[in-house]
């Protein structure tokens, strides 16, 4: 079998999806509402796609392709309006978040979708413990040699993405004591981690089909790599985001992944190398354990730093691509962030050290992904 031709797309361009938790509004525990979701939904009008995940209690948008931030916020808005609608009418909530505090993997159900049975029969029980809910960002390239250039120079910054989207630190009633511990669940998968060290697509194309021929892959959707390339999309996709709580975040964390793609495929601040991902998994493991105050090892310079520090940095590097992509308010939105909790984790955790209940939790999610006030919330 063989990889499909890289597409055109134009460079820097957006495309955003968002895995989100569907409960009832009892005890706030995950439902299987999506097809009846999907339902209702057929009587709305959105940008973009609104589509079932692999178990039901799950639901995804997408955008369609943006140039920009405040084109990415404005169809979020849109599409997050019109579902809420939706589950309001079925007396349904929903919630950002990378995992569900409290739900157990062994009650949910997977869709009925053949490429879903087709993974629940591969890989068991992982299947239903993949009731976890991301965010995902496709930047558009110029050309797959580019996209995979691309692809590695954003790999440096997968921890400092890591920590600022973490949203997961609840687990089967339990505080993992991890910032996103969604993570962990992916990385169960054979095929997770990172791409291989390869610059051109034709050495790209060696490697599939040595891959497909060991019968263990059939195509790109059967690597659930932190970043990886699309080629029917002509985009590269970054999947290590935990769902945020708000549209606002979410949007402003795809503008801050389009500022970096700019700035690494413009100002090329650094070249790439193999060894750059020799401390690449304890980088993540930080990022996931600790969030923002994690530690960061430079690959170049060996230097020890928090993630907080190197993305002050890399903020004002990012500061004149920002501007060229009218992204500003993006940045604001993240700096703002950090000086405030710094992720969703923080705010969840505060949460419930007040109210001391997971199910209250659940409900200003809901509050806050409907764009309601919430005390103590931005």
């Amino acid at each position: 079998m063989s990889l499909e031709p890289f597409a055109m797309s134009k460079p820097l361009t957006m495309g955003v999806e968002l895995e989100l938790q569907i409960v009832n509004r009892h005890d706030y525990d995950l439902m299987p509402g999506s097809k009846d979701l999907l339902r209702v939904m057929k009587g709305e009008t959105v940008p973009g796609d609104v589509t079932p995940e692999i178990t039901d209690s799950m639901i995804e948008l997408c955008t369609n392709v943006c140039t920009n931030y405040e084109q990415v916020l404005e169809q979020l808005t849109v599409t997050r309006d019109a579902l809420v609608r939706s589950a309001d009418r079925l007396n349904l909530g929903l919630s950002g978040g990378g995992t569900h505090p409290y739900q157990h993997w062994s009650k949910q159900r997977i869709f009925d979708k053949p490429r879903f049975q087709e993974i629940s029969s591969l890989y068991g029980y992982l299947s239903k413990q993949f009731t976890i809910f991301g965010q995902h960002v496709h930047i558009g390239c110029e050309g797959p040699d580019q996209a995979l250039r691309l692809l590695h120079g954003l790999s440096r910054f997968i921890p400092h993405l890591i920590a600022l989207s973490a949203s997961s630190p609840y687990v089967q009633g339990n505080d993992t004591g991890f910032h996103s511990a969604r993570l962990n669940s992916v990385f169960a998968f054979p095929l997770s981690g990172r791409a291989p060290f390869v610059l051109t697509w034709d050495d790209f194309l060696v490697f599939f089909e040595k891959m497909t021929h060991t019968g263990v892959v059939k195509s790109m959707k059967d690597f659930y790599w932190d970043i990886r390339p699309k080629p029917e999309y002509g985009t590269i996709e970054v999947r290590v985001l935990d769902t945020p709580l708000t549209i606002e975040k979410a949007s402003a964390l795809a503008a801050l992944i389009q500022c970096l793609a700019r700035w690494i495929s413009h100002d090329k601040p650094f070249e790439l190398h193999e060894d750059d991902y020799l401390p690449y998994t304890f980088n993540r493991f930080q990022a996931c354990r600790f969030g923002l105050d994690g530690t960061f090892v430079d690959p170049k310079s060996g230097e020890h730093r928090s993630l907080r520090e190197d993305l002050n940095v890399t903020l004002h590097a990012l500061e004149p691509h920002a501007v060229a992509l009218k992204a500003e308010p993006a940045l604001r939105y993240v700096r703002e962030e950090m000086r405030w909790q710094g992720n969703d984790a923080t705010w969840a955790r505060g949460v419930v050290e007040k109210e001391q209940l997971l199910n209250e939790l659940v409900r200003q999610q809901c509050e806050r992904w409907a764009g309601r006030p919430v005390a103590n919330a931005r």
